[in-house]
C-alpha cells in the first residue's frame, strides 16, 4: 500500500504490525525503546498522570515496566508510541491506539504527558498525528475516547482534533470520595476526511 494514499473504506485495512515514526511540528511519536523506561517511570509517577489515569505511582514494578515497553513493538493489535520533544529529544509520554475492533474497524485513543510535556500543545499535536495514522494509513472509521470530568485541558485538547462528545457515563470513578463522571467522546473517517484534525471552532 502507498503510504501517502490515505486508505478507503475499500482498502482492506491492516493490523498494527507496522511501528511508524509520526512527525509534527513539536512532537515526534516513535517507537518505544528501552532508553525509555526511565522517562516513563518519573511520568507514571507523577501525580497529575497518577490521578487522569486513576492509578497509583509504583503500580508497576520495575521489572514489569521495563517488560512492557519493551514488548511494545510485538504487538500487532495495537499502537504504543512514545511522545518525544523534538527540541530536547526527549520522551515525555505516550500516545495509544489499543482495543482494537477489526470488524468494525474502529478502536481506542489514549495518551498521557508527563510535566515535561504540558502546556506546549504536545497533546493536541500527537492526536493529531495519531488519529491521522489511524485514518489515513490503518484503515479506521472509528476512534473512541473517554475522558474524566476533572480533565477539562484534556478534553480541549480532543475538541481541537474534531472528537465530538457522545454522552456522559455518570458516576464511573470514585476519587478522593467524590464520584467523578466521564464523557464518552470520538471521531469518525467521514468527519476526519472534511477538516483534517482542525474543525471549524463552535460558537462559544
Amino acid at each position: 500500500m502507498d503510504e501517502n494514499r490515505p486508505v478507503t473504506a475499500h482498502d482492506t485495512p491492516t493490523d498494527f504490525s507496522l511501528k511508524p515514526t509520526l512527525i509534527g511540528e513539536r512532537v515526534l511519536l516513535r517507537p518505544f525503546s528501552s532508553d525509555d523506561v526511565p522517562a516513563m517511570r518519573a511520568v507514571l509517577d507523577d501525580p497529575e498522570v497518577c490521578k487522569y489515569t486513576a492509578s497509583a505511582p509504583g503500580d508497576l514494578t520495575p521489572e514489569r515496566l521495563r517488560s512492557w515497553y519493551t514488548t511494545r513493538d510485538d504487538q500487532t493489535d495495537r499502537l504504543d508510541l512514545a511522545v518525544v520533544d523534538r527540541a530536547t529529544g526527549r520522551c515525555v509520554g505516550e500516545a495509544v491506539l489499543h482495543e482494537w475492533d477489526a470488524p468494525n474497524r474502529s478502536c481506542r485513543f489514549r495518551t498521557l504527558l508527563g510535566p515535561d510535556g504540558r502546556n506546549r500543545g504536545f497533546g493536541t499535536e500527537a492526536c493529531r498525528l495519531m488519529v491521522r495514522h489511524g485514518f489515513e494509513q490503518l484503515g479506521l472509521n472509528r476512534i473512541a475516547l473517554g475522558v474524566y470530568a476533572f480533565n477539562p485541558r484534556a478534553r480541549r485538547a480532543y475538541e481541537k482534533v474534531g472528537f465530538v462528545s457522545e454522552g456522559t457515563e455518570r458516576e464511573v470513578l470514585l476519587h478522593e470520595g467524590e464520584w467523578i463522571d466521564a464523557t464518552s467522546m470520538s471521531i469518525l473517517a467521514r468527519e476526519w476526511a472534511t477538516h483534517r484534525g482542525h474543525p471549524p471552532r463552535r460558537p462559544s
